[in-house]
């Protein structure tokens, strides 16, 4: 009788497996004929349009890659969805609007130049100063939620930290909307980073340009993605991380201050969202009670896509959802007011045909 559900239960898992591998296989046939469509047959869009689209795509996936770590990083940590990231994010955002709009009227005059302000006249300085305040901010929302929100409830069923990090987002949320207000404030960035400036390529005879403020996101997004993996992989941190995440138990016999180490891993979660917040500010140039909703949503899709708990899964996670949704649309010939829709797609087909992810691994009893 064992030996004849055993045989039935290997059968359904080969059936489940060949299913994934028939809709992996009809979705990647899918996607060439597409392709080979658009970009030989119909010739849609022009190489140029295509840089573009790449290139907007690689912003955003740098920025998503930033927030997906938070999630994976906690999620690795404490095995909880923080799905309050996104407004950790948020409070990022506005930080760096704030510090902005407060250096814009800061009046900073010069002998040729009588009614310049700090923003334009040290640019590089406010730069800083917007994102020292939007890490500063976002690591302290860090620590105070898993200080306030989680650690009570650490030893909690799954389900309840999972209802309160839905409920520390919606209080995040509201109360962003009533100290600030619920309209969208416009980021105004120093003339340096305006977002109609840039390099300028020519391409198929037509103008592309590369904004100043996509490269300087793209290029931040890398340092602090580099930064990560090697404090994660080459410090004391870093192992003690990798230590609880292996075997909270086993780690804190061995001496490992495991509430620190939480709230450490909190902290830098924060900081990447905060970060990720100013980039976002900068770059769009809108920010409100709102604006780390739908990010967040997006990133922790990345993270599942790469592997939830997997870091290097999270970077690729980012990075190839933001290439999905700037590409998809064009690809698929379909309005691009849809991009959300294909990013969500996307996710459910991720898990249907490889639920750990590109980078991912199986869950343990003990992660689940």
């Amino acid at each position: 009788m064992v030996e004849s559900n055993a045989r039935t239960i290997q059968a359904r898992f080969r059936f489940v497996q060949y299913v994934r591998l028939a809709i992996g296989i009809a979705l990647l046939l899918f996607l060439v004929w597409r392709l080979f469509s658009v970009l030989v047959i119909d010739k849609t869009y022009t190489a140029d349009t295509w840089v573009r689209f790449a290139l907007s795509g690689s912003i955003l996936g740098g920025m998503y890659a930033l927030i997906a770590i938070g999630y994976t990083l906690v999620y690795g940590i404490m095995f909880m969805i923080n799905f309050a990231h996104g407004e950790v994010m948020m409070l990022g955002a506005f930080s760096g609007y704030f510090v902005f709009e407060i250096l814009r009227f800061l009046p900073a005059p010069t002998p040729t130049s009588p009614d310049l302000n700090f923003l334009n006249a040290h640019p590089f300085v406010s730069v800083l100063l917007a994102f020292a305040a939007g890490i500063v901010v976002s690591g302290l929302a860090g620590y105070l939620l898993e200080k306030i929100a989680y650690r009570p409830l650490r030893h909690a069923p799954r389900l309840i930290l999972l209802i309160t990090a839905i409920g520390a987002s919606i209080f995040l949320q509201n109360a962003a909307m009533l100290l600030f207000g619920p309209q969208r404030k416009n980021i105004v960035n120093p003339e340096v980073l305006d977002r109609g400036a840039g390099w300028t390529l020519t391409i198929s005879g037509n103008p592309v340009l590369i904004p100043y403020t996509g490269v300087f996101s793209i290029a931040l997004s890398a340092v602090l993605l580099v930064g990560l993996y090697l404090l994660v992989q080459r410090t004391k941190l870093g192992r003690a991380m990798r230590a609880v995440a292996q075997d909270r138990n086993t780690a804190f016999m061995m001496g490992v201050n495991v509430d620190r180490v939480v709230s450490q891993t909190f902290i830098i979660s924060g900081v990447l969202a905060g970060a990720a917040g100013v980039m976002w500010s900068i770059h769009i140039g809108l920010v409100n009670h709102y604006t780390g909703f739908l990010p967040g949503l997006k990133a922790f899709t990345a993270a599942v896509m790469g592997g939830i708990g997997n870091i290097p899964g999270a970077m690729l996670g980012g990075v190839f959802l933001g290439l999905i949704e700037a590409l998809g649309p064009g690809i698929l010939g379909i309005d691009f007011q849809l991009k959300d829709v294909i990013a969500f797609t996307i996710l459910m087909l991720v898990l249907i045909i490889r639920p750990s992810g590109i980078l991912g691994e199986k869950l343990t009893e003990e992660k689940l």
